[in-house]
């Protein structure tokens, strides 16, 4: 029977080793904003911390190690920061949204402070099965270019 055992090269289901997280932690809508500049898409998963969210953040964590550095995540704990998660206007959590694409707003609008500068960005809803398989589809899907790294 010695001769039928070979070692498994498939994933058995068993906790990868993702190495350290690749998900930014959400601190303030400036740190947002400059993450957006540097170019690449921006997934935002918006969470609270209960069980139902454990197999999701599991998901963007192994999302978050394959598609580094060529597309960002950043975890948003809603009642951590509920600004920034009530101006999407949603109230189902989570939630998962794609930002991308900063360019700066056509119009600048009565601002009463000079130093504020508007920008425009799109969003799209991430409505894809939740898998590094879901991502991947989503990303070929709206021509995002990314490298994955496994």
């Amino acid at each position: 029977m010695d001769k039928f055992e070979f070692p498994v090269k498939y994933y058995t289901g068993y906790p990868k080793d993702l190495g350290p997280s690749r998900i930014i932690p959400f601190t303030s809508e400036r740190q947002f904003v400059q993450l957006l500049h540097q170019g690449q898409p921006v997934v935002v998963a918006f969470t609270i911390k209960c069980t139902y969210t454990h197999h999701l953040d599991q998901v963007v964590e192994e999302a978050a190690a394959t598609f580094y550095p060529h597309i960002k995540f950043v975890q948003v704990e809603c009642p951590k920061y509920p600004g920034f998660c009530m101006t999407r206007q949603r109230n189902e959590y989570p939630f998962i949204e794609v930002f991308y694409n900063p360019e700066l707003a056509a119009s600048q609008g009565k601002s009463v402070d000079p130093n504020i500068t508007k920008y425009a960005v799109e969003v799209l809803p991430f409505n894809y099965d939740h898998s590094v398989y879901g991502f991947r589809e989503y990303f070929k899907k709206h021509g995002f270019k990314y490298v994955e790294t496994d």
